[in-house]
């Protein structure tokens, strides 16, 4: 971060010759001018460049609009190319399969300084946002990361450093050390800023745990490959912990880097920051990578530590798992062998790892990518291996957590014993994921899970605990658990008011008002996050459940159809606006909204499930093949399979009911429902077979 000048645009940047056209404005930056300028049909604007930011890849530009926010403009500058290029273009997420998401506008937040870049490019900041008024007055101490962002403050150790004679020791350093701190300190230390994360407190300081201070996004993003490799930016440290060099605990980000970032060895030593542990491969590299000692396909970063790039940024893979093209085939995930050798494809590749290496390193791989893979289509058929996996104690901690985060909680009780074992996990990003999901599930044993999660050491899983509790009806709860329930409410109502300048926060808070019975202050909550984001749809919805709980049906409506007005294929708008229909005895205009939203998320299977009972009433056959659906989509959901059985036999197809309700008992044998209506259809089958021709008469 550094202020924009005409000395910087001189000595930095390129004339920018062409204008570039985003939307229906053309965009110039006159870097001697020091603006950007944007033509439209009607009006030309020029936008001053107040900020530098980047520039080991990218030069990014902020401009100061009203409120005090600082906004990246349109813009940007390649370093390596010396060409400029639409910031938000470069952005967008292309997706094996064709897909494509849709570039943000800069204007928008996500391209707001103050609340998207949080602390990472300077140092010391203060947001100073104003909730009242929509303002910020943010203030930092220098651009750039200072010296105090990872040892603390320096004010004293200044002072002892200024009385000690030249020459001699310091007394004591009055500052936080990193030679000091274990292997899971500075890592943590570097985490703050390298990790794509969501915050739970509003201040980091150097030497506290990441878990007390943030959430890790992992595979449920879909800016990861299912192997784990990176689609879009993650910021490091969720592949990091797939690392087995960062599992054994030897390693830590210092080993490598100074504590400025830069690396540690020098050319000539490249591969000796794999020393000791790997002493033999670094002393004849040739035999391991079957590239000559010279080549580059011999230094270990190129293998496992490949580069590639977004946004016009390059990132190190830092899992330090060994090439897989194998993956590259199945997922389209990039692989070291292939980013060097371009002219050949992944077939190429696998076949020539396989016959160097004996062992079939690529099928654990392949193995957990294919069930994230599952997961994220709702393909439940691997459902059991997928539990195994999340259980199995040599799990992948970030694919353990993403499976957790990916399953749809149920009653299933082997998901419900899943769920259970994994809220005791040695991981507080596990366990954090696990008690989310129990949070929806209200049973007994999900209940007592939540309250002993909230005396969990670590404020993660504290903060998912006291959510899930909120969200319950109010309970009698044991003197001696009182206590931890109310540090860890607390630390969730910090947790939503820490960054009151995004829409997600009043969001929750609204979630938290309308679990707690407190519709009229969860709806001035929600109408809070769409003053910031007004295309967010979640808090017109969820406004419209607040609004149903208290029968208001016309407002709930008039916002249903707010959220349908902004994106008319939105599944949970569709949703819910089929469910209020239908509590209005508007059964046609139910169905049709139903189908609307399982059109959008063929996934939906809660709007297959009350597609089969509004069909149920006249159309039997229709209802069962909707049932069917719901059931497919979730068999681990038992009222979807109960209610498939008790319409099969309506239908009259008795066996296939019988069939049904068996499966359904094996996956949940205490379903008492299942087992009188199975007695009663094997009853009736069998005082029809007793009656035999007679009863066809």
């Amino acid at each position: 971060m550094q202020p924009y000048s005409a000395s910087f645009a001189m000595e930095k940047l390129t004339p920018h010759q062409r204008d570039i056209t985003i939307g229906k404005a053309k965009y110039r930056a006159e870097i001697n001018e020091g603006v950007v300028i944007e033509r439209n049909r009607t009006e030309t604007r020029k936008f001053k460049i107040a900020h530098v930011l980047g520039g080991k890849n990218v030069y990014y530009f902020l401009t100061l609009f009203s409120k005090g926010r600082l906004q990246t403009l349109p813009l940007a500058y390649d370093v390596n190319k010396k060409e400029w290029f639409d910031t938000a273009a470069s952005g967008i997420r292309h997706f094996p399969g064709g897909e494509q998401g849709e570039a943000v506008d800069w204007r928008e937040y996500p391209y707001t300084f103050n609340t998207a870049c949080y602390s990472c490019h300077v140092s010391q900041l203060s947001t100073n946002y104003e909730p009242e008024t929509d303002t910020y007055h943010t203030t930092w101490k220098e651009p750039g990361i200072n010296c105090e962002t990872c040892h603390g403050p320096s004010a004293e150790h200044n002072a002892i450093a200024r009385a000690t004679p030249k020459g001699q020791p310091l007394p004591e350093a009055r500052i936080i050390s990193t030679k000091t701190m274990t292997t899971a300190q500075r890592n943590d230390s570097c985490s703050g800023c390298h990790a794509k994360a969501s915050p739970l407190t509003p201040e980091y300081r150097p030497g506290e745990r990441f878990y007390d201070h943030y959430d890790l996004s992992t595979l449920e993003d879909c800016d990861f490959y299912p192997d784990g490799r990176d689609l879009g930016e993650n910021y490091t440290l969720t592949s990091w912990n797939m690392s087995p060099c960062a599992k054994s605990g030897q390693l830590d980000c210092m080993h490598c880097h100074t504590s400025s970032g830069r690396y540690r060895f020098k050319k000539e030593k490249f591969n000796n920051a794999c020393l000791p542990c790997h002493e033999d491969k670094v002393q004849d590299p040739t035999s391991h990578t079957h590239h000559s000692a010279q080549n580059e396909g011999s230094k270990c970063i190129s293998c496992h530590m490949p580069m590639t790039a977004f946004a016009r940024m390059n990132r190190s893979d830092h899992s330090m798992l060994p090439p897989t093209p194998a993956a590259t085939v199945v997922y389209q995930s990039p692989n070291a062998c292939n980013i060097c050798h371009e002219d050949k494809d992944a077939s190429w590749a696998d076949s020539l790892v396989r016959q160097w290496r004996p062992r079939d390193y690529q099928a654990p791989i392949l193995e957990r990518a294919a069930l994230v893979d599952a997961a994220r289509k709702r393909d439940w058929t691997k459902l059991p291996e997928m539990l195994v996996y999340i259980t199995d104690p040599k799990r992948d901690e970030v694919f353990a957590a993403s499976l957790i985060r990916l399953i749809p909680p149920s009653q299933d009780p082997r998901v419900m014993a899943t769920l259970l074992a994994s809220a005791k996990d040695p991981s507080p990003l596990v366990r954090g994921a696990a008690v989310q999901a129990l949070g929806l599930i209200p049973t007994a044993e999900s209940v007592q899970a939540l309250v002993e999660a909230a005396g969990d050491d670590y404020r993660l899983v504290r903060v998912r605990a006291a959510a899930a509790i909120a969200a319950l009806p109010p309970m009698s709860v044991p003197p001696a658990y009182q206590a931890r329930l109310t540090k860890a409410n607390d630390e969730y109502l910090a947790y939503l008011t820490a960054r009151l300048d995004q829409w997600t926060s009043h969001y929750n808070m609204g979630n938290y008002r309308l679990g707690r019975g407190e519709t009229k202050m969860a709806v001035a909550s929600y109408q809070v996050a769409l003053n910031l984001d007004p295309k967010a749809i979640m808090p017109m919805v969820n406004t419209a459940i607040a609004y149903a709980r208290i029968g208001e049906n016309d407002k709930a409506e008039r916002s249903l159809r707010k959220a349908l007005d902004q994106s008319p294929d939105n599944a949970a708008a569709n949703f819910n606006m089929g469910l209020l229909k239908a509590g209005q005895n508007e059964r046609e205009a139910a169905e049709t909204y139903l189908k609307k939203a399982f059109a959008a998320d063929p996934q939906m299977a809660q709007a297959a499930y009350n597609l089969c009972i509004i069909t149920a009433k006249d159309r039997l056959d229709e209802a069962v093949v909707w049932c069917r659906k719901a059931s497919d989509l979730r068999p681990q959901e038992p009222k979807y399979a109960y209610t498939l059985a008790f319409y099969l036999n309506q239908q009259g197809d008795k066996d296939a009911a019988i069939k049904t309700l068996e499966a359904l008992l094996v996956k949940v044998p205490q379903h008492k429902d299942a087992e009188r209506l199975l007695k009663e259809i094997s009853r009736l089958k069998s005082e029809d077979q007793d009656k035999g021709p007679i009863g066809k008469k």
